[in-house]
């Protein structure tokens, strides 16, 4: 009688199991099925406030566009474009047919500059005007005589000179240079500036170069500036280091500003393949990569 009920009681538990996994699955499968019925179109957004629309209907800046900051229009443009051409008109670059120098022609060339930031111009006339409460730089028939005779040049020809000097200077470096280290080339670079503020060679840096080019095969300062070959440069890495360096020492050489590789005394070197009789009367004061460097006594 024991056992029967047992067996009983078991019976009735594994049915009372089974129901319970058999609601387990249902309930797990029957869930989702019902949260994937309802669609995200069915739930109908909140209503923005009248007040939040209109706020964030205004500009960025404000309800209001103040006359600096109007949206560019056709018509804003066409002006702007006026006013720089206007502001343009003056030409300065007239080189074939240079006009002739006055109160108008060098107003337009003090208004555009000159190199290096600083206004030579301006610079050049106020150093003739006397002191006086007027401005400097009120223009007279005077004024523009002496500024004539301390050497007026159209825009266009300084352009074209700065483009010859840093040419004959980039010519030097890659044909004495081209193979020592930047250190090396600059200091090169260096004699030549050092020889065209010393006084005692030409004053420019293709007259420094090529000084004496004219006497003959090896008669001249830079061996390559005389040795009657073609100057065209061969490397293209090369030349476009040469071209890049000049660049910075002409800037530094017009500007007043010292090219730091050497000082200012170093006029003369030769590369260590050779020994010059005049190396013997001077002062070595540096050798960097193939190249001493001299000063005179």
């Amino acid at each position: 009688m024991t056992k029967s009920w047992q067996a009983t009681t078991r019976r009735a538990l594994s049915h009372l199991l089974a129901l319970c996994a058999v609601a387990l699955v249902l309930f797990v499968t029957l869930v989702p099925t019902h949260a994937q019925s309802i669609r995200i179109a069915d739930v109908a957004p909140l209503q923005i406030p009248p007040k939040v629309q209109e706020l964030r209907s205004r500009p960025a800046l404000g309800p209001t566009v103040t006359p600096d900051q109007r949206p560019l229009s056709p018509a804003l443009l066409a002006n702007y474009v006026e006013r720089q051409k206007a502001l343009r008109s003056f030409d300065v670059h007239a080189a074939e047919h240079p006009p002739e120098l006055n109160s108008e022609v060098l107003m337009g060339y003090i208004a555009r500059g000159s190199f290096g930031g600083s206004n030579g111009a301006l610079s050049a006339i106020a150093s003739f005007a006397p002191p006086s409460p007027q401005s400097a730089t009120a223009l007279n028939s005077e004024l523009l005589s002496r500024y004539v005779d301390q050497g007026f040049e159209p825009t266009a020809k300084r352009i074209e000179h700065a483009n010859a000097e840093r040419d004959c200077l980039a010519q030097a470096i890659y044909h004495e240079a081209r193979g020592e280290s930047q250190a090396g080339q600059l200091a090169v670079a260096n004699v030549i500036v050092n020889r065209a503020l010393s006084g005692k060679f030409p004053s420019t840096l293709c007259g420094v170069i090529y000084q004496n080019a004219d006497k003959g095969r090896y008669r001249c300062q830079f061996t390559f500036a005389c040795d009657g070959r073609a100057d065209t440069p061969g490397e293209r890495r090369a030349w476009v280091r040469s071209a890049a360096l000049a660049e910075t020492v002409y800037a530094e050489f017009v500007t007043g500003e010292k090219v730091s590789a050497l000082p200012r005394s170093a006029l003369f070197y030769h590369t260590t393949a050779v020994q010059p009789s005049w190396s013997r009367t001077y002062n070595q004061i540096a050798q960097i990569g193939s190249h001493i460097f001299y000063a005179p006594n």
